[in-house]
């Protein structure tokens, strides 16, 4: 072997070794030394299904949507029990892989997973968090395959550097959300869309490697419902694209249909409709970004989904999407230069015919958002951008690449040849690397102390330990928070409905189920989503409620309660008169009888 040789092997094996120790420190950093437990409502919500799942109770939650439970009775036309109660919201496949993991570590006996007096995070919260970052890991690597087979191994491995360092991946891996899992199937699925494209680019028939792709694509529908949409774009692709045209992309759509009439039989016999309540997510977008006041009234016919603002609510989500484009792909600035690069003339047939079928799953995928919505808000569940992130990225880096090397500098000098992929590293890199020291202290500094709870808005222990000692198993709580009810305390809870009529409809229905209301919950999910005005908007008669701890702080000492006060639930409060502080006054408990707290005040 020559030294040339043994130098370039040398170097590759030093490359790769940093890359893998880099992605080890990281990824036992951020579950371990860094990790603040889930933060995302949709995340616990799902985790807690899936706990449900484990122990044998089918798909249903301890998380009440009003508007859930409002649908569900009147098609079922009878009363409809609160524990037990069946979801329709969320897709399947995600809490199923979670309940299996839960399953097999024994998560299902919530008394084995109690928190210690000194522990801040949830240990289950680093169960869920670490499925979602090994799905993480292997869309890296996936995509490094993908990568290299349409380009070059080079290009490939600053993709999955890139990838590695993207501070959203990171972010969406120990958030509990399904992007994750998502990434990784939509990865998978690509893989085999391109190996189709090489087969048909060649003259053979693509049908096993089409099916396959088709296989994965349904997986990821069963992941989110929004990745229909994709799958969508896919097929339109493939019945054009793929020999014999149309049986390729009818089989796959056939593939489609099987699991989702399966979804849909069972959410029409919960529900009365196919979508369950999963379509409600339509108020993110065309409702006008009304979907959690929405899910939290009983009366849906009070929200006309097809208001006169329905035009302007897709040109904005439409317009968002447009401008946020690089946060919205994982924040990697060359990711959106895959568009220009439709207009360069790739010499294999492959690369240019792929890059249409992804042109064509990103457009539909982006006018499914433009109707269903997104946002720029931390973690949006409907974020599903993010897949096309490593493919685009791939794209863009072969484009400057080609620009790159036409350049007289670095024609002159050889040297020059991967300067683009160090300044791209590094710029992407930048917004993980900037945060890591602040983390890392606080993280160290909090070590002994059982760790950092993402508080506000959530703090475990006081759920975890305090409430679900104050709840049995058939007494349920209103809450602005209730999936971390459900989560934490492992108790069934309502979400606050916004008006004093709903809220004595839902406490009756309980009462005659006896499964009572014990008591209210308030915390900064609900004191701390706005100002004065958007939290009156948000929780309506209940505002007094939600701003009395928040009060009682502002004009201490003595300490001024205004939740007794407030003529509208003056006969609310006198049912919950006693309250409890879990997390000072920022986190209380309106009980209906008297509670010792951990301070030993009532």
């Amino acid at each position: 072997m020559s030294n040339a040789q043994t130098q370039f092997d040398t170097g590759i094996l030093i490359r790769r070794s940093l890359f893998f120790l880099i992605l080890i420190i990281l990824t036992l950093g951020n579950l371990f030394t860094l990790f603040r437990g889930l933060n995302s409502p949709h995340a616990m919500d799902q985790a807690q299904i899936a706990r449900e799942i484990a122990r044998g109770n089918g798909y249903v939650t301890k998380f009440i949507r009003p508007v859930a439970y409002g649908e569900t009775r009147k098609h079922q036309e009878r009363t409809v029990p609160f524990v037990g109660f069946q979801d329709t919201y969320h897709s399947p496949l995600n809490p199923l892989l979670n309940a299996a993991v839960l399953k097999m570590i024994g998560a299902d006996k919530s008394e084995d997973w109690l928190m210690g007096e000194n522990e801040m995070v949830f240990p289950l919260d680093r169960v869920i968090a670490t499925v979602s970052t090994l799905c993480f890991l292997m869309a890296i690597g996936v995509s490094y395959l993908l990568a290299s087979r349409i380009f070059d191994a080079k290009i490939a491995g600053v993709t999955a550097i890139l990838m590695l360092f993207s501070e959203t991946f990171w972010n969406y891996a120990l958030s509990g959300l399904p992007q994750m899992l998502m990434l990784l199937l939509f990865s998978c699925a690509i893989y085999f869309v391109y190996k189709a494209v090489e087969d048909s680019s060649e003259g053979r028939i693509p049908f096993a490697p089409a099916l396959i792709a088709g296989v994965f694509f349904t997986l990821l529908a069963m992941t989110h419902f929004l990745a229909v949409w994709i799958a969508l774009g896919y097929i339109i692709f493939a019945a054009v694209a793929f020999r014999p045209r149309g049986v390729v992309g009818i089989s796959i759509l056939a593939i489609l249909i099987v699991p989702s009439v399966f979804v849909m039989v069972r959410n029409a016999g919960i529900s009365g409709t196919p979508f369950g309540t999963a379509f409600l997510n339509l108020y993110n977008g065309i409702g006008g970004a009304n979907e959690d006041i929405v899910m939290r009234t009983s009366n849906l016919e009070e929200f006309p989904l097809l208001n006169k603002g329905f035009l302007s609510n897709i040109i904005r989500t439409t317009l968002t999407q447009t401008t946020s484009i690089i946060p919205f792909l994982g924040g990697i600035i060359v990711a959106p230069l895959f568009f220009i690069s439709l207009l360069h003339p790739f010499k294999r047939p492959s690369i240019a015919n792929f890059r249409w079928a992804v042109l064509l799953m990103f457009g539909l995928s982006a006018f499914g958002l433009a109707i269903f919505g997104v946002s720029t808000d931390h973690l949006d569940p409907n974020q599903i951008h993010l897949l096309f992130a490593p493919v685009m990225t791939a794209y863009g880096l072969a484009f400057i690449s080609i620009l790159w090397s036409k350049l007289p500098l670095v024609t002159s000098a050889p040297m020059m040849r991967n300067v683009h992929h160090i300044l791209v590293i590094v710029i992407c890199a930048l917004p993980l690397i900037l945060s890591l020291p602040l983390k890392v202290r606080i993280g160290m500094d909090r070590k002994d102390r059982g760790g950092i709870p993402h508080w506000p808005p959530y703090y475990a222990p006081a759920l975890n330990l305090g409430l679900s000692k104050w709840l049995t198993d058939k007494q349920i709580c209103f809450s602005d928070q209730p999936w971390a009810v459900a989560w934490y305390a492992d108790r069934t809870s309502i979400w606050l409905p916004p008006t004093r009529t709903d809220f004595a409809e839902l406490e009756s229905i309980a009462a005659d189920l006896e499964t009572p209301i014990a008591g209210i919950l308030i915390s900064p999910s609900s004191h701390g989503s706005g100002n004065a005005a958007e939290v009156a908007r948000k929780y309506g008669d209940f505002t007094s409620l939600v701003l009395d701890g928040r009060v009682f702080l502002a004009t201490y000492p003595p300490g001024l309660s205004i939740y007794d006060k407030d003529q509208k639930i003056q006969e609310i409060t006198r049912r919950y008169p006693f309250r409890a502080t879990l997390v000072g006054m920022d986190m209380v408990y309106y009980s209906d009888r008297a509670l010792r707290t951990s301070d030993g005040n009532n």
